[in-house]
């Protein structure tokens, strides 16, 4: 018999409508992360455990022997006199973890009580990995819950049992604390009133920032792009186009004179062509992927080569902007246009089955939850992205902050890269759950799925060289997910790995102390290596990679000519206003 379909119930419309609406105003409480999420997580976490003698009787061994050190530590502690050589810890703060950096920890009780705290993160670490049959995801999870509640009692985050804090308190008569507190009275201030904060104003595009020379010489619904006026006489044929990404304002590329990424490629003789996205409103709900597609990267290239006829491109995509650029690149080259010259990637995922700390926020509830929340307001605020990029470094970005500023009263001025990073943007609904559906829950890109125009495409057909960035402490895109480039592309990838994070590690300028990057080419035709095989064989060199992809430019451009004018009025791409535009000044 044939399978009948039941009719819609009349009220169906009306339950999506309560549900979304209710997991709306939730996530508004709760910066757009799901209860139900963790609440799975630790499920699964706690389920296996409780089955699992083997490892709880582990973890009673563990507490034994931490509190037997801690006893011998505790015993030597309180009978130490000053000037005796401090007995070894019972336990060592990871490399990384700078809490307790201070000399005054070392001073009893405040060491005694950074021992008794990093060895319960430690209990707490072994407690929440390796049960056998949590899920990978919901390890991850618990074990990141676990680490965030820790750090809220760390007692680096208390007045009283802070001894940097302390010593700073006695030595200013408790200065350090009422200017914390004015600190604090004015960040609230600014943080109901919805103003940047504190230091922004001297960071204003077009003044201070994002000032490189240049034309908006194209405005539709969802971009503007810029040419950059030329500085040299003559210009290496093929003209830059930059994508960014639209999570970000686009000066991150051209900030301060000194480390803007723009000038110095203007200044070694390239055509520079720059999108700015606009910083969408609840009207922009329903633009999604494709639009990104055709009014972003696709509606630029057609003006950069109105404008610049007969030349390919040097195409470069930052961030979520690589995504993006590599798509566009599979789509031109399913349909065989020759457009492109060479396609570079800065910190850009094309495979995202190993996405980093950022997969803890994405997983079916959460994705559904978010887009309740988007769904309500019509795209995801930036301050309920930042909270979920606070968290994954809650250390550097949320505790030590509050020592600093608030107990100490050393707020740090901001320097560009900071004022950059509170100039965040909104993304619309629409797009961004295609983006956290197709791309991170589903890896269609990678896998064949994604389609345009109807047709499948993928990286694998684009025949073009390839320069692609990963940064050593990305915690949004691993450099070992970028490097799966190499699993993807069928022809030349030059693979860079530099120093920084996935900033920090862009920004990286001639000069600026303290860089290094590794680099290797991978033929087209080469086996693939494993990226500690490639860690051992890429060469190490000092400094800035600026002037090593500049040369990898030039290698693949064919030759010089007279720049091109700003704007092409008669192709309809008239010069309709300076850089940096409008786009980049909303708010």
């Amino acid at each position: 018999m044939p399978t009948l379909t039941p009719p819609p119930r009349p009220d169906a419309g009306l339950a999506e409508l309560l549900d979304r609406t209710a997991h709306a105003m939730q996530a508004r409480r709760t910066l757009g992360l799901s209860p139900t999420s963790l609440g799975l997580a630790a499920a699964d976490w706690w389920a296996h455990l409780a089955t699992s003698p083997g490892k709880r009787l582990d973890l009673l061994n563990h507490s034994m022997r931490a509190a037997a050190a801690y006893a011998g530590y505790l015993a030597h502690a309180m009978t130490h006199r000053p000037g005796q050589v401090d007995s070894p810890c019972c336990i060592e703060a990871r490399p990384n973890d700078r809490r307790f950096a201070d000399p005054g920890w070392q001073r009893f009780p405040f060491n005694v009580l950074q021992q008794a705290f990093l060895l319960q993160e430690d209990w707490w670490r072994e407690a929440t990995t390796g049960v056998r049959g949590v899920s990978r995801h919901h390890e991850q999870v618990v074990s990141f819950a676990a680490r965030q509640w820790l750090d809220m009692f760390s007692p680096s985050n208390s007045p009283l049992t802070n001894p940097e804090v302390l010593d700073a308190t006695l030595a200013t008569g408790g200065m350090n604390l009422v200017q914390g507190a004015m600190v604090w009275m004015g960040d609230q201030q600014r943080a109901a009133t919805g103003q940047p904060p504190a230091g922004t104003e001297a960071f204003t595009p077009g003044q201070t920032v994002a000032v490189t020379p240049g034309k908006v010489v194209l405005r539709n619904r969802l971009i503007e792009l810029i040419q950059y006026s030329p500085t040299t006489a003559q210009v290496h044929a093929e003209p830059v186009l930059i994508v960014p990404a639209w999570i970000m304002k686009y000066y991150i590329l051209d900030l301060s004179p000194h480390n803007s990424l723009v000038k110095y490629l203007v200044e070694q003789g390239h055509t520079v062509f720059m999108l700015s996205w606009k910083n969408p409103g609840t009207e922009d709900r329903d633009m999604g992927m494709d639009d990104y597609l055709r009014l972003g990267v696709l509606a630029a290239l057609d003006a950069v080569r109105a404008i610049a006829p007969h030349r390919r491109v040097h195409a470069a995509g930052y961030c979520l902007g690589g995504t993006l650029l590599a798509i566009a690149a599979a789509h031109l080259a399913s349909r065989g246009e020759p457009i492109l010259a060479t396609v570079s990637l800065f910190a850009a995922q094309t495979d995202f089955t190993e996405p980093g700390e950022l997969s803890l926020f994405i997983d079916e509830s959460q994705v559904s939850f978010l887009e309740d929340l988007m769904w309500a307001q019509g795209y995801l605020d930036t301050t309920q992205m930042a909270g979920a990029f606070q968290m994954l470094r809650s250390y550097d970005l949320i505790w030590s902050r509050i020592t600093r500023d608030y107990l100490l009263g050393q707020r740090r001025p901001l320097n560009d890269l900071m004022a950059w990073n509170a100039d965040a943007t909104r993304m619309p609904y629409r797009m961004h759950s295609e983006y956290l559906r197709k791309l991170f829950l589903n890896n269609d890109l990678a896998e064949g799925r994604w389609r345009v125009d109807g047709h499948a495409v993928t990286v694998e057909n684009v025949n073009l060289p390839w320069f692609v960035v990963g940064t050593e402490n990305d915690h949004v895109a691993p450099w070992r997910s970028v490097y799966k480039i190499h699993l993807l592309a069928d022809s030349e990838v030059t693979f860079v790995l530099t120093s920084g994070g996935h900033n920090a590690g862009i920004v990286s300028e001639p000069g600026h102390p303290h860089r290094q990057y590794r680099w290797a080419r991978h033929a087209h035709d080469a086996p693939f290596q494993a990226p500690e095989q490639w860690l051992a064989r890429a060469e190490l060199e000092q400094g800035s990679w600026w002037p090593r992809w500049h040369a990898w430019l030039v290698a693949h451009g064919s030759g010089v000519t007279t720049p091109p004018t700003l704007g092409a009025a008669q192709q309809g791409y008239p010069a309709i206003a300076d850089a940096p535009g409008q786009y980049v000044l909303q708010r």
